[in-house]
């Protein structure tokens, strides 16, 4: 929000103190400053003068010699602009004066251009006459001047020889930028801003008075409103002007505009512009004779219709945009901008002024739907106060009597079927006090509040919130009020009131911890990568078409092809990185990744997708299948799962190798997967090497984890060892014949140990040699060899009938 400090101190007019007091003490009251522009910036002895006597170079032909009054004594320049003429009040720099910049508008130096005595051609001059550019400003601004040339004061300036040329043209002053959020929709206007400087400076604030307008004519004839939709549009306030008379804003009106950084155009346009302003109400004016029927219709526009905004282009609608019709169509985009059939020109005659309150909400998804977005609808989408609607029409319709710009009709068309609910809240400074940890008096903060234009009940204790304030809702809001104007600086430090409670990590928060342990203990280093991918990567992963994962969420506005899709796979960013390692030629990498995928029940969208967090795991170098499978065993240790957790060969996976990969289980739940990536995948991936993945499904991990532990005391009695060389098929899993030992054994195996696999001439072809260390022991006695016996000789029985034999 821009605010030039000279419109402030017209509704706040004892503010006296330098611009950087005020920008500071905003700044600490709450209202944050972002910049500050000083628009006399290196303009320094610039006064009015009359050019009363010009004569022709002696050696120039392009180049006069004038005679200036500047006040106290006249004095003589030489200058070659061609809109010099006789008894001109112009802006004359003096010798060691400065301006902002050069005639033709070139980037300002830092310190401007300073301005000496000398000759030209020979004749002296004694300073120099300025154009507007000049003088740190431009024609867009001061639509007045000249294309080419020095600027020269109208008549109606009121200006004379001596003046301050500076505070004549309106920049004797500073334009300050303030970030104002979102929820203190009061402070985007000049009134809002000057109530704040009002309460930070506590001086007294003297908003505009609006008076009543308006002849004995009756607005109803003119004009009917309807509004078919209230939820969009709770209020509409419309009001006439007959005799349009369009003629050139007065200097006032058009130097605070133009301060604002909006280009004065008419007196009709520019007392819009000036209330949306002042006021913080957008408003807009229609040409009443083009209004077919005389009637306003509020309502929303059909799917695919089209409309020509004022701006020439033609906007694609739907249901959810917003229309303001007349009796035959549609004559404006609610909140955003009018059309060209009902635009207003230099012949209109009589004047339609509309002042209205839309739904915020949907004024920010209509301008992102069509593509446009404007001062008006910038402002809107913020939720503007439906009170504020009728003050600014009436505050428009005064200021076109006060400009004789068009004769005002009386009554105004007002339809506010739910007007706003008055709030209040209980004063409550003790409460206020103990959030803040301050000792305020309650006097104090009524005196606060009262600058704030919130009324006090001293017999209800309640405390009457200005409708304009939307931001004010409970105890904690007042207490914010307080403490911004006791000073932020001067609240002391305090412990806070409350108990002390011993906090902890959740429970997944904790599994979590375990599995970044240990993977970090293994060399992996933590990665993050988007969830926003593109339908590619299902193809670069070779995934079935017929793959439920390829039905992913499309984002309705992405960055771009690559971004269109929430990923229901994890493996894309942490190979992408993979890659992007291996191509810089890093050796040996391992990453790991926890990170969403995003299921959806069904599409298009109608509920939330399942979000399931995954734990990725990547690696390439030195390392192999079993090595990733090794640390999924040892995270599986840590978290109670290594008896309950399995791994079944599998082909499931299109992206990893069809004869090294497998499937977790726990507790036969299916809970991840690991393999060696497909070597296609590698290849659209730009690796030309091995690489290895596993993921893990955390909310299986999560539930069946167990950070229970049941100590066993040291054994009293002594083990039995047992070491068996199998003889097997190729194709049998080690971990099959695990199993059946495991269940053969009982609860005296102890332990099972794979220590050598062997394949080679001393063994039949297709076979392998597995020898196992088989523990066994017993908690209560000494176990005899004939019981060891028995137990290995009922498990060698049971992997007969699986074509395992002993080795001779």
């Amino acid at each position: 929000m821009n605010t030039p400090i000279s419109w402030i101190k017209a509704y706040v007019p004892d503010l006296d103190c330098s611009v950087q007091e005020y920008v500071d003490k905003m700044t600490l009251s709450g209202s944050h400053v972002e910049n500050a522009v000083y628009l006399d910036k290196n303009l320094e002895k610039i006064v009015v003068g009359r050019v009363d006597k010009i004569e022709k170079h002696p050696d120039a032909d392009k180049l006069i010699v004038c005679q200036v009054n500047i006040g106290d004594e006249t004095t003589q320049i030489v200058t070659g602009a061609p809109n010099v003429t006789l008894g001109a009040l112009v802006p004359v720099v003096l010798d060691g004066g400065r301006v902002a910049g050069g005639h033709d508008g070139s980037p300002n130096p830092e310190n401007g251009i300073k301005i000496k005595k000398g000759k030209l051609r020979g004749v002296v001059s004694n300073g120099m006459m300025c154009s507007i550019e000049e003088l740190g400003s431009s024609r867009e601004m001061y639509s007045e001047a000249p294309e080419d040339g020095i600027y020269i004061f109208s008549e109606k300036s009121g200006v004379k020889p001596g003046d301050d040329a500076v505070e004549a043209l309106g920049l004797r002053d500073a334009v300050v930028e303030f970030e104002i959020t979102s929820n203190r929709v009061d402070c985007f206007s000049m009134v809002g801003m000057a109530r704040e400087a009002a309460a930070t400076f506590e001086k007294d604030f003297y908003p505009p008075i609006v008076k009543e307008t308006g002849d004995d004519d009756d607005v109803n004839k003119y004009i009917a409103v309807e509004v078919l939709d209230t939820e969009l549009c709770p209020r509409f306030t419309a009001r006439v002007v007959k005799n349009i008379r369009i003629a050139e804003s007065p200097e006032w009106m058009k130097r605070r505009l133009a301060a604002m950084g909006i280009r004065p155009i008419n007196n009709i346009v520019d007392i819009t512009n000036y209330v949306m302003e002042e006021f913080g109400q957008p408003m807009h004016a229609y040409d009443l004779d083009t209004i077919r029927g005389h009637k306003i219709v509020v309502k929303r526009a059909e799917d695919g219709d089209t409309f020509t905004t004022l701006d020439g282009q033609e906007r694609q609608l739907d249901h959810d945009v917003l229309m303001i019709n007349d009796a035959e169509g549609p004559v404006g985009i609610a909140g955003i901008m009018g059309g060209e059939n009902s635009m207003v020109t230099d012949q209109m005659t009589t004047l339609l002024f509309e002042a209205a309150n839309f739904d915020g909400t949907n004024i920010r998804l209509s301008s992102k739907r069509i593509g446009l977005r404007t001062d008006a609808s910038g402002k809107f989408e913020k939720g503007l106060d439906p009170e504020n609607a009728l003050a600014a029409i009436n505050r428009a319709c005064q200021l076109v009597e006060e400009l004789d710009a068009g004769d005002v009709v009386g009554g105004v068309v007002d339809v506010y079927p739910n007007p706003v609910e008055p709030v209040t809240l209980p004063f409550e400074p003790e409460k206020y006090n103990k959030l803040l940890g301050t000792e305020i008096a309650p006097e104090t903060m009524l005196g606060y509040f009262d600058r704030l234009g919130i009324a006090y009940d001293k017999e209800t204790n309640l405390l009457d919130i200005p409708s304009f304030r939307q931001d004010l809702r409970c105890s904690a809001d007042m207490a914010e009020e307080a403490a911004r104007f006791f000073g932020y600086d001067n609240i002391p430090t305090t412990l806070p009131h409350a108990e002390a409670t011993a906090g902890k990590k959740s429970f997944a928060a904790r599994v979590e911890e375990v599995l970044m342990n240990v993977a970090e203990q293994n060399g992996f280093c933590g990665g993050m990568t988007y969830s926003f991918e593109s339908p590619k990567v299902f193809d670069k992963l070779l995934m079935d078409p017929e793959d439920p994962l390829r039905k992913a969420i499309v984002i309705s506005n992405p960055l771009g092809e690559d971004y269109s899709i929430m990923r229901t796979v994890e493996l894309n960013g942490i190979l992408t990185s993979l890659a992007g390692n291996y191509n810089h030629r890093n050796k040996d990498v391992r990453l790991y990744e926890f990170g969403n995928v995003y299921l959806p029940k069904a599409l298009p969208l109608t509920e939330l997708p399942e979000e399931r967090k995954r734990l990725a795991l990547a690696m390439y170098g030195d390392c192999d299948f079993f090595t990733l499978k090794g640390v999924l065993e040892e995270m599986f240790i840590k978290l109670g799962l290594s008896e309950r957790a399995s791994f079944e060969p599998s082909k499931e996976k299109t992206f990893l190798h069809p004869g090294r990969q497998a499937l977790v289980y726990v507790d036969g739940v299916y809970a991840g997967f690991i393999g060696q990536v497909h070597p296609e995948v590698c290849e659209n991936y730009d690796m030309k090497c091995e690489a290895y993945v596993a993921a893990l499904d955390l909310p299986v991990i999560v539930d069946k984890a167990t950070f229970d532990r049941k100590y066993e005391g040291v054994a009293r009695y002594p083990s039995v060892n047992r070491d068996l060389a199998l003889v097997m098929d190729k194709g049998i899993f080690v971990g099959d014949v695990v199993k059946v030992m495991k269940e053969k054994g009982g609860k005296l195996l102890e332990s099972v140990q794979l220590f050598d696999v062997y394949e080679g001439s001393q063994i039949a072809a297709g076979k392998k040699s597995v020898a196992f260390s088989l523990v066994f022991r017993s908690s209560e006695r000494s176990l005899e060899a004939a019981e060891v016996n028995k137990l290995v000789d009922k498990i060698l029985k049971e992997l007969e009938t699986m074509g395992v034999e002993l080795r001779a």
